[in-house]
């Protein structure tokens, strides 16, 4: 499922840090996990269902700033978000995602643009429960 966002902000934990256009998000499917053993007098296999467990979401677009500078300052207020701890992505059109771990940030292909900087983006983020 993917879900575009053309021209619209999308917020992380309420702060409009991607209000760029063509912002995309890519949630993956959910996973479950479980251990397999081999039991000594049993035929096949002895599987252990250890319940559902967290996907990937993958965020893409671009940023726009005026300088080198501000692209600077608005990488570095998104890396603050690699922190370990929970975050709330959501779209503007409603769509929220909670329980997020960011765990990738890259910086893609940065070329002059318009008035300033451009930059393509992915973040990675882990849906840890939902």
């Amino acid at each position: 499922m993917q879900i575009e966002v053309p021209y619209m902000s999308v917020t992380l934990d309420g702060q409009i840090l991607f209000e760029e256009q063509q912002t995309e998000i890519e949630p993956g499917s959910f996973g479950r996990a479980s251990i397999e053993r081999m039991v000594p007098g049993l035929e096949g296999v002895l599987s252990i269902d250890l319940g559902g467990r967290g996907r990937k979401i993958r965020q893409i677009g671009v940023l726009r700033a005026k300088s080198r500078a501000q692209m600077n300052e608005r990488i570095s207020e998104i890396s603050v978000f690699m922190d370990g701890d929970i975050h709330t992505l959501v779209s503007s059109s409603g769509v929220e995602f909670d329980n997020l771990r960011m765990d990738s940030f890259k910086i893609g292909n940065e070329r002059a643009g318009g008035n300033g900087v451009v930059a393509d983006y992915e973040i990675v983020y882990t849906q840890l429960k939902v």
